[in-house]
């Protein structure tokens, strides 16, 4: 069975392979653009996951300044730099705005839809991709080119191979977290074969391994951590974190999982870090509190009352001190602020908030089309690029998004670029 996308003003046809932020992002610009644009999603619906992450508050950028914001996808990643200087957080905010979703900054610098979830901003962009002339079909699995160049999928109620052929490609597959939600990385083989660098997919923003003791396994696991820093060769993160029975998770080690993953792939098997239980106070100020006169207090009472440190960051300094501390003030005050961890490794892409690694930067050109592939565009997770949670990953998925669009429609229609909508002008 073959099937071709419908005819536009344009007169050109774009398929756009996955639907999740990156893929309908592109779709809104490309059919905005005249486009007729068919979005082919192997689920049952589009964005399963953004609706997943929207349940606990859709985090889609941060306020903090531009300069600070691009930092957090380190060195390598220059395109996705550039991406996001063509949809900056403050024109992702005025979009979502105008699709009736006002939004709100939280105390961190978050920003969020005040709905609070994604629904409301899903169904009020599908309408919009529906008024646009945006065709979506789902249950349909890519499984590649054939030697024409149509794209191949197998459809999942029947098994039945549908071919379909456009002008350009968008690939927006995402990575393989949470693969029950759609993405499965099962592309990253099709790509290597047709001689496309891929780098390894490995978890991002996911917990990581410690062989705690059994006492704080089983005592402490799910514990909240509300103030820690944890520091990894000679960097250090601020936040908070949460203990659990394989190890820690949560937004401190989600900030420094990058540095974390580089350090264990040179050291090719676990890292030593260090946990400050007292971030907010230094060495000297810790030894002068624990100066004071202990009386008949337990340690763990005189801890609690001149530190504040409470049950599980006591049980924390005696997995890195051992079963009896220090008594001298300053060698306690020294343990309390370098807790010495093994990390041996991290939770599973099934768990995974994020994934790291994808389409190797280099494999894309300045328009993000596939160098080996042209007429066939990247975005979103699918390339190689790492942020930390705190709205860094969607700003990038919707801004990789804007970019390919761009990069189709100049491919397109060199004489007539992508329109900026009035909420992004």
């Amino acid at each position: 069975m073959s099937a071709d996308t419908k005819g536009a003003p344009s007169g050109r046809t774009v398929l756009i392979i996955g639907g999740g932020p990156a893929g309908l992002f592109a779709a809104e610009r490309l059919s905005a653009a005249g486009h007729a644009v068919t979005i082919a999603e192997r689920m049952p619906s589009v964005a399963r996951k953004l609706l997943m992450a929207g349940r606990g508050g859709l985090n889609l950028t941060h306020s903090e300044p531009l300069k600070d914001f691009l930092g957090r996808y380190g060195t390598a990643a220059a395109p996705i730099v550039g991406a996001i200087h063509g949809l900056r957080p403050l024109q992702l905010i005025a979009w979502a705005e105008g699709l009736g979703q006002p939004t709100f900054e939280g105390s961190s610098g978050r920003i969020f839809p005040k709905a609070m979830k994604a629904s409301p901003l899903l169904r009020a962009w599908l309408g919009r991709l529906q008024a646009q002339g945006v065709t979506i079909v789902t249950g349909e699995r890519w499984v590649g080119w054939d030697a024409a160049g149509a794209a191949l999928f197998r459809r999942e109620r029947d098994g039945e191979t549908v071919t379909r052929t456009a002008d350009a490609t968008v690939l927006a597959l995402g990575g393989a977290s949470w693969p029950r939600l759609g993405a499965d990385g099962a592309w990253t083989s099709i790509l290597a074969d047709a001689g496309v660098v891929i780098t390894p997919l490995a978890p991002s923003n996911a917990g990581v391994h410690i062989a705690w003791s059994p006492f704080l396994r089983e005592k402490f696991a799910g514990t909240p951590l509300k103030r820690i820093g944890i520091t990894v060769g000679t960097e250090q993160v601020l936040g908070e974190a949460v203990l659990t029975r394989a190890g820690l998770e949560g937004g401190a080690i989600y900030a420094i999982g990058r540095v974390l993953r580089e350090a264990m792939a040179a050291t090719g098997g676990s890292v030593r870090v260090s946990l400050d239980l007292r971030p907010g106070m230094s060495v000297g100020e810790v030894a002068r509190a624990l100066l004071k006169p202990r009386g008949k207090q337990t340690l763990a009472n005189h801890l609690r009352k001149t530190v504040g440190l409470p049950p599980a960051m006591i049980a924390l300094l005696h997995e890195g001190a051992g079963r009896t501390l220090p008594s001298d003030p300053e060698a306690l005050a020294n343990a309390i602020k370098a807790v010495p961890l093994t990390v041996t490794g991290f939770s599973g892409l099934e768990r995974a908030i994020s994934t790291a690694g994808g389409v190797a930067l280099a494999e894309i050109d300045a328009h993000f089309m596939l160098k080996k592939r042209p007429g066939v565009f990247v975005a979103g997770e699918m390339l190689d690029w790492d942020a930390p949670t705190g709205g860094y990953l969607l700003q990038a998925c919707f801004a990789t998004g804007k970019a390919a669009a761009a990069g189709v429609d100049t491919w397109l229609t060199p004489e007539a670029p992508v329109v900026e909508s009035a909420s992004e002008a």
